[in-house]
């Protein structure tokens, strides 16, 4: 059995990700890490509010089986690079440092695909950044997963997005380009938790066409 601790609940991959591991029976407990209540109401959940910027007032909370990162956002929310970097690194890092020396063993990270830390392009960068950092910590099993455009059901509709996944999924529809068509947030998060699942150690990445088939579809 296992505990399971997520960054970035209250996000569209997250959101769908706790409410999946609330109804796994492989998990007992499910711990969330956030700057305000998500309003989720079950025993398996340990919902802990917290102050980012002061890990050390919940570092010792942070204890389990598997990490989950799904945090993140975009430029336009947050306002600045520097901003979005905090949130998407900073944040993320810190946790699986913490995660890392409390004894959690295995880490799954939602990516990005074109993740590289040498790119001259400020997103794909701060994606490879954070992939190449988290692999030099103290987890037995690194499953980074790095999923195309993503689709599900948003509490804000961004025009841009909306006109992306139209956009891809005509893309995607090509013979031999499948992989590149939107992904849903319910797959993604299928895929998450039985890379989790995987006995394998080590650092594992999945590509594009490698998540939906992780996610099962």
């Amino acid at each position: 059995m296992n505990t399971a601790i997520v960054l970035g609940a209250t996000g569209l991959t997250g959101s769908r990700l706790v409410g999946m591991l609330l109804g796994d029976a492989r998990f007992v407990a499910v711990k969330i890490f956030v700057r305000r209540s998500t309003g989720i109401n079950n025993s398996k959940l340990e919902e802990h509010i917290v102050n980012f910027d002061k890990p050390e007032e919940w570092q010792n909370r942070v204890k389990g089986d598997v990490l989950f990162s799904a945090m993140g956002t975009t430029l336009k929310v947050a306002g600045s690079k520097d901003a979005q970097y905090l949130i998407d690194y900073t944040y993320q890092y810190q946790m699986a440092r913490i995660a890392a020396a409390n004894g959690v063993k295995r880490y799954v990270l939602i990516s990005a695909g074109g993740a590289d830390a040498s790119s001259s392009i400020f997103y794909s960068r701060m994606k490879g950044e954070l992939e190449r950092d988290v692999q030099q910590l103290a987890f037995e099993a690194v499953h980074i997963l790095r999923p195309g455009i993503l689709s599900g059901n948003r509490k804000v509709v961004r025009t841009g997005e909306r006109i992306g996944i139209a956009v891809m999924r005509v893309v995607g529809a090509i013979p031999g380009l499948s992989a590149l068509r939107p992904i849903d947030v319910g797959i993604l998060s299928a895929a998450m938790i039985n890379a989790s699942m995987s006995p394998e150690k080590g650092t594992h990445v999945y590509g594009m066409g490698d998540v939906f088939r992780l996610g099962g579809k």
